[in-house]
């Protein structure tokens, strides 16, 4: 994504910690748990991958289509799994997401991308709208979750994979992280 090189270079930390600690969620839980777990990895790493500031690197013009034929594939098993639930969901519309801007990437002349505007604005908009009332949901859901794990006693057993108001976190700041990519697009 295209905008200040630190905010760039901030994003891409975010991204990639997020997508550290999914694959750490990975090793835990039950099989619906760690597929989870695997598709947030793939979009923290995905994003960071996608938010390297382009003064430092501009990818080759391969790597746009190949940005979004990745993402597209796991949209697949989104939308399948979405029958199940509305979390599933969630992960269809962040793997859209990331293919809707791969291909606005890859149609930029030369990648070059100025304050905003260069997407389509209408479906911009509406993941823009999408992605920030996710946030907000998150963050209140986010709220409880920490003020019960700070009152139980701190000292239990749970292991990273296992804590609720991680994977929520983790959540909540790749959400923030979307809406901060789709503002530079």
């Amino acid at each position: 994504m295209h905008g200040p090189a630190s905010s760039g270079w901030l994003l891409v930390a975010l991204c990639a910690m997020t997508g550290t600690y999914c694959l750490m969620r990975m090793r835990g839980g039950a099989a619906e748990q760690r597929r989870a777990a695997g598709g947030e990895a793939l979009m923290g790493f995905g994003m960071a991958a996608m938010a390297v500031p382009a003064a430092v690197f501009t990818p080759p013009s391969w790597a746009w289509p190949a940005y979004a034929a990745v993402f597209a594939a796991a949209a697949l098993p989104a939308l399948w799994a979405a029958r199940a639930g509305a979390h599933h969901l969630h992960h269809l519309v962040g793997a859209a997401a990331m293919v809707y801007m791969s291909v606005v990437m890859a149609g930029s002349p030369a990648h070059a991308h100025g304050g905003g505007g260069s997407g389509v604005p209408l479906l911009t908009g509406a993941l823009l709208l999408y992605f920030a009332g996710y946030v907000l949901l998150a963050g209140v859901r986010l709220v409880p979750v920490a003020a019960v794990a700070g009152q139980s006693g701190g000292g239990g057993s749970a292991g990273w994979g296992d804590r609720p108001e991680l994977t929520l976190a983790c959540r909540l700041s790749m959400g923030i992280a979307m809406v901060a990519m789709l503002l530079t697009l």
